[in-house]
């Protein structure tokens, strides 16, 4: 048995890598098969997981387009739709501000690729980054649309947006480590993209685990008195029952006796207007004290690494 206390780590690197190498980083966490990343393993990882339609693993990429259209019902058309998972602004009559994941956009053709500026965008994706829809298109490919033009914005691009603009299509992602408590309150963000530790497949007894079943440190406890031996009873006594049924059953069976308490990891992507949100929330008076552990901190954070949108924001004492 293994205590650790909760933490989190701003994935600001990430923002620097290819969408291919932060789609495997991110989804290799759900089985923490990290050690398996190589310089060359992010295409076969991200042809796998599309083709069991893991599709949340493609949330983990976001990418900023400007499309100026010669018609303003191509732009009507879009919106008639209601597409899922887009960040749409319209800074002028016939420009859009486009966001969304890799998931975003492969569903949006998938659903709606008989609309011209779906086909712009989707054209336009395709021959800058195949991979993500080599298995969607048809063989043909697709022709450039006339009267949509489309372009990427670079994340320096983003980071220059007016403020508004800004909160809305810069998105960046936190890895945390806490209890299944705290995460199970998290994924109730449902802007949010998420990936998560598996107990289905993650062996605890393995070797690359220690051997062990890893609990986080409760707060409510101080170390030493009674109620932490009690909880430090239960915990030892809970890894005993998982590693004995690990003997005879599968990791996803043996996992039904693994208390809140357990260790995870939880990759959390959103969009800084849906982060301010989180903070406000998270770091009430009224949340959880685990919650308020690891928010109150992140949000000294991201008041350094974005002003302009966290500034402003005070946790409650």
């Amino acid at each position: 048995m293994k205590v650790i206390s909760p933490s989190y780590v701003i994935l600001t690197d990430l923002d620097q890598q290819s969408l291919a190498v932060r789609i495997e980083a991110c989804g290799r966490l759900c089985y923490k098969s990290e050690d398996k990343i190589t310089a060359d393993s992010a295409p076969a990882f991200i042809r796998r997981i599309l083709k069991h339609g893991h599709n949340s693993v493609a949330e983990m990429a976001v990418l900023t387009l400007k499309i100026d259209v010669d018609r303003e019902s191509h732009i009507a058309q879009l919106f008639a739709v209601l597409p899922k998972y887009l960040q749409i602004d319209r800074p002028e009559k016939k420009t859009l501000l486009v966001s969304g994941s890799v998931r975003a956009f492969r569903e949006l053709f998938q659903g709606h690729g008989n609309l011209k500026i779906v086909k712009g965008i989707t054209g336009f994706l395709a021959d800058r980054h195949p991979l993500f829809f080599e298995d969607i298109l048809p063989k043909r490919g697709l022709l450039p649309q006339e009267g949509v033009l489309v372009e990427k914005l670079s994340l320096a691009e983003v980071d220059n947006l007016p403020t508004d603009l800004f909160a809305k299509h810069r998105y960046i992602a936190v890895r945390f480590i806490v209890n299944r408590a705290v995460t199970h309150e998290m994924v109730r963000h449902r802007p949010c993209g998420f990936l998560q530790e598996s107990q289905r497949y993650c062996r605890y007894s393995d070797s690359k685990f220690g051997n062990q079943v890893t609990f986080i440190r409760p707060l409510f406890y101080e170390p030493g008195s009674p109620e932490y031996a009690i909880w430090e009873t239960a915990m030892q006594e809970t890894e005993k029952l998982y590693i004995r049924l690990l003997e005879t059953s599968t990791p996803q069976a043996a996992r039904t006796v693994l208390p809140n308490s357990c260790k995870t990891e939880l990759i959390v992507y959103a969009n800084l207007l849906q982060w301010l949100h989180m903070f406000r929330l998270r770091t009430s008076r009224g949340a959880d004290p685990s919650m308020r552990e690891v928010m109150i901190p992140l949000l000294a954070d991201f008041k350094v690494l974005f002003p302009a949108v966290f500034a402003h924001l005070t946790p409650e004492e």
